[in-house]
């Protein structure tokens, strides 16, 4: 009978960690360009107490067999990289990739990470930079005199420098796709790396090749639906109800068991 313990534990180990999957996306719901995620879960393996197909002492074909299963455990915790919605800032440097692809971010230990998060600045040496103050890559530098930035959909940078009527260009955005997006490996601050299952990044012109264009004076919001998550969490939150239901049940017929012979 304390088999059930065990298994209800499963499950309500499995709920916490799904509780914890949502209340990681909730928290970033207002994070540009959050992915959410979302926890898979299965079985954990059975206990046979009779196999199906095998022949009774009458000779008979036993048809279908018992089969105990033991829980369940957390297969996976995967992102879900459709586009979020997107919202117009009128800042020349917030960009928002339509389509598939990652900008490209030089780490300050010259490692490349990969990231949805378009909301872009100037540092004081004129370099395009993230929010931490990481240099885009390929590394793109807007002159001093700059009254004017303008990013054409193929990733173009261009300039309008004072005194002059004709823009200038001064860089080109390259961005990155990948085989499996959802494989690669999320460090936090909206910076994501590659791994084995993710493969190797693809690098071109937006716009072209499969890659997505960019669009200026965009920011793409958190594909978090808060409806959805809530939702979730109040099944996962019921599961773990239901879990806990079961050790009391089955310590209820334990006590019960314990006292017969009173």
């Amino acid at each position: 009978m304390d088999r059930s313990l065990f298994i209800a534990a499963t499950g309500m180990e499995a709920q916490r960690i799904n509780i914890d999957v949502i209340s990681n996306n909730l928290a970033n719901v207002n994070t540009t360009g959050f992915k959410k995620s979302r926890a898979d879960f299965q079985e954990l393996m059975y206990q046979s107490l009779k196999t199906a197909g095998a022949v009774s002492a009458e000779g008979n074909e036993v048809p279908t067999g018992i089969q105990i299963g033991l829980g369940v455990k957390p297969a996976a915790v995967q992102k879900m990289f459709h586009q979020g919605d997107f919202v117009s800032t009128g800042n020349s440097l917030d960009l928002v990739i339509e389509g598939s692809g990652f900008f490209q971010i030089t780490k300050p230990d010259g490692e490349i990470a990969y990231s949805r998060a378009g909301s872009f600045k100037l540092n004081s040496e004129g370099n395009i930079v993230n929010s931490d103050g990481y240099p885009m890559e390929p590394a793109i530098t807007v002159p001093p005199n700059a009254i004017e930035i303008s990013i054409s959909s193929d990733g173009a940078v261009s300039v309008l420098q004072a005194g002059d009527n004709t823009p200038v260009e001064v860089g080109q955005i390259e961005i990155a796709q990948f085989i499996n997006p959802g494989g690669l490996k999320a460090i936090g601050k909206n910076l994501f790396l590659p791994t084995g299952s993710s493969g190797e990044a693809t690098v071109g012109t937006p716009d072209s090749e499969g890659l997505g264009s960019v669009n200026q004076g965009f920011l793409e919001l958190s594909n978090v639906n808060v409806v959805e998550e809530m939702v979730n969490m109040i099944v996962s939150q019921r599961a773990y109800e239901l879990n806990s239901k079961v050790i009391q049940s089955t310590d209820e017929m334990l006590a019960l068991a314990n006292n017969l012979k009173r």
